[in-house]
């Protein structure tokens, strides 16, 4: 079994050994094949991100940044202008295959930053500060997970029924991950929790990578088709509902794969608590609250075509077809970060936990 069975220690981004390229496992294979993808170009990287091949906002980070490494080492290293200036377009263009992704930004902004701090030094000894800031990016991913997962275990119990949504797990992130990190290391310590895990319409990221994780990882996972929730809710299956996120907002709304919303509007018809497990990365002191957040609108083949042999409606139906939708603070019991765990009310908890002063 390998490590990406065992659903913990494998990193789904990763440099390749001699730093020319980005690897990447392709998750819209997932999970009949097993697909590993060279990223060599900016195009290359802002495909994989924008096609979904890499997906979930901190290893999207975790491309981004690598990925600018490895763009950097193709640009003109004649002088720093010339550097400077091709770095940054190549930088505003993967910047704009997921918009929702905060974590996509932060890590061109580091590794931008490198650049412009650095303007006394020639591209090629720039080059070298590019890796080491693309590699702690990484191994800040690693140790985030872990310390989030530490924190979600204390939310819960052995025994525990948990509904998922979407996919927040190794695949999503590195080793743990953060909506699934809690299952992965209470599994490690001897709790056997009983997930129910939502397809997640369209794209199925659900039934293909968190099922895949989970049930390859020996945790007991049952699939359920999103709209299977409520009924295993009010059957008292459900002790807690796990979730990543994509973004925060500063008054703790909360932008995650579509169908997020509705799953915490049930659970709290339920009195079932709703918990977002999410690095600080993600949260965005600059959106004040989730109508700020920019909705990435995506092609209505997802939802008519991708995943059927035929047209699942008839060909000129329109479909309206976001990607994420967004939850409102009010419905979340509370947002677990790699610093502690924050209560509402979010504007306040989130201030001080991260000392921002508004």
């Amino acid at each position: 079994m390998s490590n990406l069975q065992n659903g913990i220690k494998t990193d789904s981004v990763r440099l390749s050994e001699d730093g020319g390229a980005v690897i990447i496992i392709d998750q819209t294979e997932l999970p009949n094949r097993t697909v590993y993808l060279e990223l060599k170009t900016a195009e290359q990287v802002y495909e994989a991100i924008q096609k979904l091949r890499v997906r979930g906002a901190p290893a999207i980070g975790i491309c981004a940044g690598y990925g600018m490494y490895v763009t950097a080492q193709a640009l003109d290293l004649s002088s720093y202008g010339n550097f400077y200036s091709a770095f940054k377009q190549k930088k505003d263009y993967i910047n704009s295959s997921r918009p929702t992704a905060v974590n996509l930004s932060h890590a061109l902004e580091r590794m931008e930053r490198i650049v412009k701090e650095n303007d006394g030094l020639s591209p090629v000894e720039i080059l070298p500060l590019l890796k080491e800031e693309a590699e702690n990016i990484h191994k800040e991913d690693i140790e985030m997970c872990k310390a989030i997962s530490e924190y979600g275990l204390t939310l819960v119990k052995d025994g525990d029924g948990i509904l998922t949504h979407c996919n927040a797990g190794p695949l999503a992130t590195s080793r743990y991950g953060t909506g699934l990190g809690t299952l992965f290391l209470g599994k490690e310590r001897g709790y056997e929790f009983k997930v129910w895990c939502d397809e997640t319409r369209p794209l199925l990221q659900g039934a293909r990578l968190t099922a895949y994780e989970l049930f390859n990882a020996g945790i007991d996972v049952t699939l359920i088709c999103d709209n299977m929730a409520s009924t295993v809710m009010k059957q008292g299956k459900i002790n807690a509902v796990f979730v990543g996120c994509d973004r925060v907002a500063a008054n703790g709304d909360t932008a995650n794969k579509i169908g997020t919303s509705g799953a915490a509007v049930l659970a709290k018809h339920y009195g079932i608590p709703f918990y977002v497990f999410c690095p600080s990365s993600t949260i965005d002191f600059t959106c004040e609250t989730g109508e700020d957040i920019k909705i990435e609108l995506r092609s209505p083949d997802e939802i008519k075509t991708m995943f059927f042999s035929e047209p699942s409606s008839p060909e000129g139906v329109k479909c309206y077809n976001p990607s994420f939708d967004v939850t409102d603070g009010e419905l979340i019991t509370a947002i677990v970060t790699e610093k502690g765990i924050c209560r509402p009310p979010f504007r306040e908890s989130l201030y001080k936990m991260f000392r921002k002063e508004e």
